[in-house]
């Protein structure tokens, strides 16, 4: 029988810093080989639950499992089998990202270092710099290199693209799309919807510490209310289109143009009613993660 124990649980975690900060009756679920988003703002308790995760802190109730061992308990074991990404970085004392890597790598047994090389060459990152004097993008592909080198089953991953250029995001976004195909779990947090809207399979919205949500990405993606941008040939047209039975979310008279709120199960009366109308053009308004999470807020 396959073995269909969840790779990441967290039963009703709970840790109160006081003030409202920190995570309360948390519960999730990440399966074997899932790409989970867990996005936020900053001090929604994204951190806190990572921390948890990692075994650095101790629960007040509730508990998080890592393949079914106890996070706090079997922290040392757990974290062989894991790559990390700390929020926010903070490299021991080693001259130059080289020796860094070289010391992780000695830590971990990693004799075979061509992944690591190969993923230093995508990121373009020079190793041999002070790693004190990197800047924080640099650091950071540092970080995302020790994290991946080993090539581990599973990658735990705080805000990982912070201080990279677009270009560098959109790298770092190919390699764990790499990762996933490995059928690696990865779990990682974030305050980009759009990283986290290409790379995951699921998400989770954070809020206060309490969950608002966790969705499937297509589900959020496939929304079946859709938004339509409309621009008519004339005014006349234009007007003539307001007086008909649609929900306008909004009126661009100096364009003449509206968009127009719909249903999936109206659509053929939204087209039905415009072949009586010469238009410019139609276009599908995309809905993103953003716009979902702007609804929930």
């Amino acid at each position: 029988m396959p073995n269909l124990m969840p790779s990441i649980q967290i039963n009703n975690l709970t840790k109160n810093f006081g003030d409202g900060k920190g995570v309360f009756n948390l519960n999730l679920t990440i399966e074997k080989g899932e790409v989970f988003g867990f996005v936020g703002t900053n001090g929604a308790g994204k951190t806190t639950t990572i921390r948890h995760m990692m075994g650095f802190l101790k629960p007040e109730s509730g508990t998080a499992t890592i393949k079914g061992m106890d996070c706090w308990t079997d922290s040392a074991e757990i974290k062989k089998w894991i790559g990390y990404i700390p929020g926010e970085i903070a490299f021991p004392d080693a001259p130059t990202g080289s020796e860094f890597l070289r010391r992780q790598a000695e830590l971990l047994g990693l004799k075979d270092m061509s992944y690591a090389e190969s993923i230093i060459k995508k990121l373009q990152l020079d190793p041999t710099a002070n790693l004190k004097r990197m800047s924080k993008g640099m650091k950071q592909k540092t970080a995302i290199v020790a994290a991946l080198m080993a090539d581990p089953d599973i990658l735990i991953l705080d805000e990982p693209t912070t201080g990279l250029d677009p270009l560098m995001r959109a790298e770092f976004v190919d390699i764990l799309k790499e990762e996933k195909k490995k059928g690696k779990t990865i779990f990682m947090s974030s305050h980009m919807f759009e990283e986290v809207e290409h790379t995951c399979d699921k998400v989770a919205l954070i809020k206060g510490g309490k969950l608002i949500a966790v969705k499937p990405t297509a589900e959020i993606m496939h929304n079946e209310n859709k938004v339509y941008k409309i621009e008519f040939l004339s005014s006349k047209d234009y007007r003539r289109f307001l007086s008909e039975p649609f929900d306008f979310a909004e009126k661009r008279e100096s364009r003449n143009q509206v968009l127009v709120r719909i249903n999936d199960r109206d659509i053929n009366l939204l087209f039905g009613t415009l072949k009586g109308y010469p238009i410019r053009f139609i276009a599908e308004k995309k809905f993103t993660l953003a716009d979902y999470f702007k609804e929930l807020l």
